[in-house]
């Protein structure tokens, strides 16, 4: 029996709890787990390919955000798998054996629904690019595509000057989270740069942010600084080139959208078993993850749909099974 993207792919849809080839195999006739690893090895899917799988049911809005992050896929049982490295995970708070994920989330802020519209592996051994390359090469794919948006959303690892820089030529806005030791200038050039985390804060500035210029920026750059109590015991700094009025409180609403890339890496690893191939090969986890993702694209379509949860409509999958099971059941409790 041969293997299809079709087939493996529904697979990954309708699967519960085991993702592995093996499994797949006890299910159909005529297919053996050397069918479907030859399948994964001998196909070639991209991330090029993504955007043209998922344009037809992406609603762009010119309010639209960008966003960009990576997570890692965790293989700490792995010992030979070509793509794996020890990268950090802020899941694990430690270093973990894994596949470096760059993810390009766009998030539509009227219709409340977001979309994965590209990706790259981390792969520097092969490509020699690093997470930032990565998504300065997305980005630049952003307009060619057709694909309208205002704002940027990243974490702090990527609040990078040439990347401010490049946001600030194409004309969007930016909200990104500053390290402390940022330097920063509220005097206009009559005292030295100094870390946002020794800046002085009055009343109205905590409520109502600063307008500064930060290092290597370009001099007619102003920018708009908000400092964001995250916890008793944790203070964030939001930059932001923002240029309607805004106060804190607005702010902090506006760069929580990119906590939706969290939801998406959440889900991605849960629904479609995008963690738990294990095949040695890059081609192969290549090609599995394409898959996967397309898996979580069908499931998110039709949960926007029938305006569900992506969990509960998968675990709605065996509803029919469950009702069945009460009334005849395969194996009675006593």
């Amino acid at each position: 029996m041969k293997v299809t993207a079709q087939l493996y792919g529904q697979f990954l849809v309708s699967s519960q709890v085991n993702y592995t080839g093996t499994y797949l195999a006890e299910y159909l006739e005529g297919l053996s787990h050397d069918n479907v690893r030859y399948f994964l090895k001998t196909q070639r899917f991209t991330p090029r390919q993504r955007w043209q799988q998922v344009r037809p049911q992406v609603v762009l809005s010119a309010r639209g955000y960008v966003l960009f992050d990576d997570t890692v896929l965790d293989k700490h049982h792995s010992r030979r798998i070509e793509l794996v490295r020890r990268p950090y995970s802020g899941n694990a708070h430690g270093v973990i054996a894994g596949i470096g994920l760059v993810t390009c989330v766009y998030v539509n802020p009227e219709t409340d629904q977001f979309w994965l519209i590209d990706y790259r592996l981390f792969a520097p051994d092969t490509d020699g690019k690093t997470n930032l390359d990565h998504v300065a090469g997305m980005l630049a794919q952003l307009t060619p595509r057709g694909i309208s948006y205002r704002t940027v959303l990243m974490n702090s690892w990527y609040a990078t000057t040439a990347l401010f820089k490049w946001l600030l030529k194409e004309g969007k806005t930016f909200y990104y989270p500053l390290k402390s030791n940022r330097l920063v200038d509220e005097s206009g050039g009559q005292q030295p740069y100094q870390p946002v985390a020794g800046l002085y804060w009055s009343v109205a500035e905590v409520e109502a942010g600063k307008t500064l210029k930060a290092k290597d920026m370009p001099k007619d750059c102003t920018l708009k600084l908000f400092r964001v109590l995250a916890s008793p015991h944790r203070t964030d700094y939001l930059l932001i080139n923002e240029a309607e009025p805004l106060n804190t409180a607005a702010a902090e609403q506006k760069s929580s959208v990119r906590w939706t890339m969290e939801q998406f890496h959440r889900e991605l690893k849960q629904l479609p078993g995008v963690q738990a191939y294990q095949c040695r090969l890059a081609r192969s986890q290549r090609n599995r993850l394409a898959l996967a993702v397309r898996a979580w694209t069908r499931l998110k379509q039709a949960a926007y749909q029938t305006k569900q949860t992506v969990y509960q409509l998968k675990q709605g999958f065996l509803n029919e099974y469950m009702r069945h099971e009460l009334r005849h059941p395969s194996l009675i409790f006593a």
